[in-house]
């Protein structure tokens, strides 16, 4: 990875003059009051390496004749200068070839010069970067896709299910009533056979006056023929033979007459007149019954909806699980990033300038430094921990803090490096300081050398 290997600044915003090597790996903090020229040194940076749309809108330090000078080497010895009338810019390759801002743009990262770009940016947008780097992007958005399709799917069944199953249950359930809708037709039908049945029977029991009223008759023509019984001999025989018939044809009707039972249509008549109340109790139990088969039906589908719905999740998972993220515990989950499980905005500041970095780092891997301004947001510990990340990753970092205590490498006061012996040169050029920081918790820097610069 390429880094910034010396820097020395004159003349730009608020910068006099300011010689910086900054630590190999780790944080490199520029401390100091506001408005003493911290920022214009990252400033400057970005303008050297960035191009000339990252230049200062006041580029030339308020006061000074001289023209602004950036001069940057690079680890990979690269030499990087702007100065002059114009700041022109000069690049020179380790092998003494001159080059130009498309040999830095092939390794300098726009957003290690910017990062305040991408930690502003939207949740999709840092989302989108991270699958643009991890190369999964177009797939995953299939799967998300398809994930909220089956997600909004089951989610409408699941209300709708919810909906039948509570309307089942809000419903009176009737056990007397049948199983079917009651018709009236068929009711009336059936009274109309039993009144039948009842009126053969009445006809049954007339026909036995009848009988009991012809032996009566016979009994009295028996009385009255037994006077004439030597002259009717003849008559007798068959008046009594027939008499015989007579009696057995009224022992026969009585015993039939006795197994005869009228029915009542005393129901039949309460279920026409109730016809109406039956059928609402019969159509109320068979609603009930249907929307508790809906509500199983639709529970069904929902938790086939609910297996699909963990295959495509699962699909997603393993995408990004076998992708090559930048940082263990970093993911993408519905167009945001998630890092150890949290959303950007639930991120410590620690972690959210881990992620960034990472991130950034791997939209160019040959780009090993980052450039923060405003550090001062950050608690000791918490810078502490973002040092010992970016050199276990083996990264640069050079930040600005507004502080003067023991974790700044460098404290800037009015444009220089304080502690400084500054010597005026004939060409109103004040001489830079000469610091080699060590670390989050630097040696204090060392006085400038006459010659050094």
């Amino acid at each position: 990875m390429i880094k910034i290997h010396k820097l020395e600044i004159e003349n730009t915003k608020r910068v006099k003059a300011v010689k910086i090597e900054p630590n190999v790996n780790g944080l490199t903090i520029i401390g100091g009051p506001n408005n003493q020229g911290k920022t214009s040194i990252l400033d400057s940076i970005a303008w050297g390496l960035g191009g000339n749309k990252y230049k200062p809108s006041q580029a030339h330090r308020e006061g000074s004749v001289i023209p602004p000078h950036l001069h940057i080497v690079m680890s990979n010895g690269l030499i990087v200068e702007r100065k002059g009338k114009n700041s022109d810019l000069k690049v020179i390759d380790p092998n003494g070839q001159k080059g130009g801002q498309q040999l830095l743009n092939s390794f300098v990262e726009e957003l290690a010069i910017d990062l305040p770009k991408f930690m502003d940016a939207t949740s999709k947008e840092k989302a989108d970067i991270l699958l643009q780097v991890i190369g999964v992007g177009s797939q995953l958005i299939e799967l998300e896709q398809a994930e909220k399709e089956v997600y909004n799917r089951r989610k409408y069944l699941g209300q709708t299910a919810d909906q039948k199953k509570k309307f089942a249950e809000e419903q009176t359930f009737y056990p007397e009533a049948p199983k079917e809708p009651v018709s009236a037709s068929e009711l009336i039908q059936q009274q109309q056979e039993i009144l039948a049945r009842n009126g053969e029977n009445q006809r049954k029991r007339e026909q036995i006056t009848q009988i009991q009223y012809q032996v009566t008759q016979g009994e009295a023509n028996i009385a009255r023929v037994t006077q004439q019984i030597q002259e009717l001999q003849g008559q007798l025989q068959t008046l009594q033979g027939l008499q015989e018939a007579t009696l057995k044809d009224l022992e026969i009707a009585q015993k039939s007459a006795l197994d005869l039972h009228d029915e009542s249509t005393d129901e039949l008549e309460t279920n026409i007149q109730q016809v109406d109340e039956i059928n609402r109790k019969v159509r109320a139990n068979l609603d009930k019954d249907k929307a508790e088969a809906d509500a199983a039906d639709l529970r069904a589908q929902y938790d086939k909806l609910t297996a699909e719905l963990t295959d495509v999740r699962n699909s997603k998972s393993d995408l990004l699980k076998n992708a090559n993220l930048p940082l263990p515990d970093l993911s993408v989950s519905e167009g945001e990033l998630i890092y150890k499980g949290q959303k950007w905005d639930n991120m410590s500041g620690s972690d959210q300038l881990k992620v960034s970095t990472a991130i950034v780092r791997q939209l160019k891997p040959d780009c090993g430094f980052i450039l923060l301004d405003k550090l001062e947001q950050m608690d000791l510990g918490t810078l502490e921990d973002f040092g010992k990340w970016l050199e276990q990753e083996g990264l640069q970092a050079i930040a600005t803090r507004v502080s003067t205590g023991e974790e700044c490498s460098i404290i800037i006061e009015d444009g220089y490096v304080v502690g400084q012996d500054l010597t005026e040169t004939n060409q109103e050029v004040e001489k830079p300081a000469v610091v080699e920081p060590t670390g989050i918790i630097p040696n204090k820097p060392q006085q400038w050398k006459e010659g050094e610069f």
